[in-house]
């Protein structure tokens, strides 16, 4: 029996695993911040946790759970029972925590047995001396009178319970990983159980069984049950003791108090779904559930022992979870996702803004600043270094000849060049007219594509030439111009494009950004362009712009 029954559940595990294994069920928690989930008395200290004046968040409304199970159900009593037997159930199950679940369970089964050994004593149960059996008899001097009418005890019991069962999980709480998809639990709990045992001690005639005489018995077990099942029908038309009136009855069958534990395992399917395989046993105080109240030893003892029988259900169900506004049952969540989760990516802590040194104040953390030592006021470029407009070697705070020609280079310690002889003035004063002059001509225009604000490779190696002009005429000034819809959206993304240009320009080809004039959202042009020109008259305005709509930045 034992050996069928596990080779059974080993059945259903594989079953139910692959089953499972088949699902893309990717595990998560719930969002600890919606409100939704929260349940009105719990609400206040959501509130004080999401302002961070309580360290813990309120619990969720959690799914209540319902399922169906069906397996093999069979009585442990005097009388060996027959496998397989069917049995039903059906349960309503919450969550009171991550642990701890309480589950009304309802369970129906059928259980059958028939004893392989034959008896003689059997002048305890009614069931057989009332049909024409004559067991043993006692003698007035206290001897035993043996028959060799034998029979073959056997019943079938109809057996029903209700009961409420604490469920406690095993591995919910998870420390290095997220949730699981398996989950295994112990349940014990307590309830009602009524029966109704019946017996086949008649034939369809209604006459007696003739079993062989003692001489005739069979060789084994084996074939001792195929040769009863041959003789007897399925009738079972006797009604097996019950207590009569001295037992308490529920809808006409005995009824008595029991207690349940067991153990399961349960698949997860997707949020709403798992399959269980579970074995539970019950107990009950009553040794009347196979119709038999004295167990007899083999032929040849005539000792009798009386034991409570007991009864088991090992079965395979479907679980369904039930509820809106509310996360799965807390079972199947890891109570540490949250701390895990804030530890990782704080949404929740109050972390403090990052205080970055900048020894020489230019506005450059010393982490990224190329010139650490930088005189206060001194302008710098984006790594923290002097700026040097003429390239003469001497930075713009001690150039006193901010803009030196070339001709005029090389220059003293102040950045005063020294220029040719008075012949050659005349066409170097043209030179220098034409340096105050902008003459950087026709700049290009650059595409994007979708809504991308990254500069391509070979719009890289058009700004390099739109720098390398702009170096050959320090006077001029850019403008940078980006189009787009009036919506937030399309703003934001002419604002990205236009910034992502100037900030090239600086980073990259080190152009002082205050030779840039800052233009977005302009509705005359094509929104997937930004061109660039050279200013003219009037064309004043910023380099730097903050942001639109921040929230909106493509990263």
């Amino acid at each position: 029996m034992s050996s069928k029954k596990y080779t059974l559940l080993l059945g259903l595990l594989a079953l139910a695993f692959s089953s499972v294994t088949a699902q893309v069920t990717p595990t998560g928690g719930y969002d600890w911040r919606d409100s939704s989930l929260i349940p009105a008395s719990r609400v206040p200290q959501q509130n004080e946790f999401m302002n961070n004046q309580y360290y813990y968040p309120a619990k969720p409304r959690n799914q209540w759970e319902i399922g169906v199970k069906v397996g093999n159900f069979f009585v442990a009593g005097d009388v060996p029972s027959l496998f397989p037997n069917i049995g039903f159930g059906a349960h309503v199950r919450k969550s009171f925590g991550y642990l701890f679940s309480l589950r009304l369970e309802y369970m129906f089964g059928i259980g059958r047995g028939l004893h392989y050994q034959p008896a003689t004593n059997y002048r305890k149960n009614p069931a057989w001396e009332g049909n024409g059996y004559a067991g043993d008899r006692v003698s007035s001097t206290g001897d035993r009178i043996p028959t060799t009418q034998k029979i073959y005890y056997n019943y079938k019991s109809k057996v029903q319970d209700l009961g409420l069962q604490g469920v406690f999980s095993l591995n919910n709480i998870r420390f290095h990983k997220a949730n699981t998809n398996v989950q295994f639990y112990l349940f014990a709990g307590a309830g009602l159980t009524w029966y109704d045992t019946k017996i086949n001690a008649l034939n369809a005639s209604g006459q007696a069984y003739v079993f062989p005489a003692l001489s005739d018995a069979y060789k084994d077990k084996r074939d001792t049950r195929k040769a009863l099942k041959d003789l007897m029908d399925d009738t079972y038309e006797t009604d097996a003791e019950n207590y009569g009136n001295t037992r308490a009855k529920l809808f006409g069958n005995t009824v008595k108090g029991s207690g349940t534990v067991g153990v399961g395992v349960a698949f997860k399917v997707n949020k709403r779904i798992n399959i269980a395989i579970e074995d539970r046993h019950t107990f009950i105080s009553d040794d009347l559930l196979d119709g038999q109240r004295w167990q007899e030893q083999p032929l040849g003892d005539a000792t009798l022992t009386r034991s409570f029988d007991s009864y088991n259900f090992m079965s395979v169900g479907i679980n369904f979870n039930i509820g809106a506004k509310a996360v799965e049952p807390l079972y199947w969540l890891n109570p540490l996702e949250f701390a895990y989760s804030e530890l990782n990516a704080p949404k929740r802590m109050k972390m403090p803004k990052p205080v970055l040194d900048d020894a020489d104040g230019d506005g450059i953390t010393d982490q990224f600043d190329n010139e650490p030592n930088t005189p206060a006021g001194a302008p710098v470029d984006s790594h923290g270094v002097s700026k040097d407009t003429d390239g003469d070697g001497v930075p713009d705070y001690k150039d006193k000849q901010l803009i030196t020609p070339t001709e005029c280079q090389p220059v003293d310690a102040d950045g005063v060049g020294k220029c040719p002889d008075p012949a050659c003035c005349t066409d170097l004063m043209g030179k220098l007219d034409k340096l105050n002059e902008c003459n950087i001509g026709d700049l290009p225009s650059l595409s994007f594509k979708g809504n991308s604000s990254k500069i391509s490779k070979d719009a890289e190696a058009v700004l390099a030439t739109v720098a390398e002009r702009m170096r050959n005429n320090p006077k001029c000034k850019v403008v940078v111009s980006g189009y787009g819809e009036p919506s937030k959206s399309s703003q934001q993304l002419s604002w990205d494009r236009v910034n992502s240009i100037i900030n090239f320009m600086v980073d990259k080809q080190g152009i002082s950004s205050d030779r840039f004039v800052f233009k977005y959202g302009l509705t005359e042009g094509d929104p997937n362009t930004v061109d660039l020109r050279a200013a003219g008259e009037g064309d004043e305005g910023p380099n730097t712009v903050p942001a639109p709509h921040p929230n909106l930045r493509r990263r």
